[in-house]
């Protein structure tokens, strides 16, 4: 009795597919025209990742952390003069930025870790190729990407405010902080005696027919 109570009722399937689909047939269908119609994309959605070359300092950080190896850097070293320094200095000058977009998981660490805000993403994802080679992006296609990176959101009231912020607020609640510091007192400077007349002494005036 036990097998045969566990064993499924002929047709059984069939009613609950069926079920499905009249619950399915009652409902209004939302269909997207695309690409006629342009998708409405989340805000923080994942494209394709824009270079802005102008902050990159060639740290190699995003190419050292991409678990795919699929960011290649080339970059050579040029001395500025700079004006009363003793000698000229160094800077790295960006050559190549390349990413390959067939092997990158849009897992987003360079944009993360990079310092210097080089990094961004943009919800463009209209960039399919028939050969797979046309998928290494060089920088000037990347920086042509950044006319495509959405503004900041506003930032959350009710969210934590910025490193900025919070280190300014705990330097002023400080003990010695700016806010707590007082103004230093404008002391105003005392005339001085003119030759020959002795200063004048403080207090009240001396009555000279006052007894001793």
């Amino acid at each position: 009795m036990g097998e045969m109570s566990e064993r499924s009722v002929p047709g059984e399937g069939l009613v609950k597919g069926l079920a499905v689909t009249l619950r399915t047939m009652t409902r209004r269908s939302t269909t997207q025209q695309y690409p006629d119609v342009a998708p409405e994309l989340p805000p923080r959605s994942r494209g394709v990742i824009a270079l802005l070359a102008e902050n990159c300092t060639v740290c190699m950080l995003c190419a050292r952390e991409c678990p795919d190896w699929c960011i290649y850097i080339d970059s050579h070293k040029e001395e500025v003069a700079v004006p009363g320094a003793a000698r000229p200095r160094q800077r790295n000058v960006l050559d190549r930025f390349d990413i390959d977009f067939s092997l990158c998981m849009y897992c987003g660490i360079c944009v993360e870790v990079c310092p210097f805000d080089a990094l961004y993403w943009s919800p463009e994802f209209e960039y399919a190729e028939y050969d797979i080679r046309d998928l290494l992006h060089d920088k000037d296609h990347l920086g042509e990407w950044m006319a495509t990176v959405p503004p900041p959101p506003a930032h959350d009231r009710n969210g934590e405010p910025a490193k900025e912020e919070a280190t300014a607020a705990r330097r002023a609640a400080a003990p010695g902080g700016p806010a707590a510091r007082p103004a230093p007192a404008r002391v105003r400077p005392e005339p001085r005696p003119a030759a020959g007349r002795p200063a004048a002494t403080e207090g009240p005036a001396a009555d000279p027919g006052a007894a001793p």
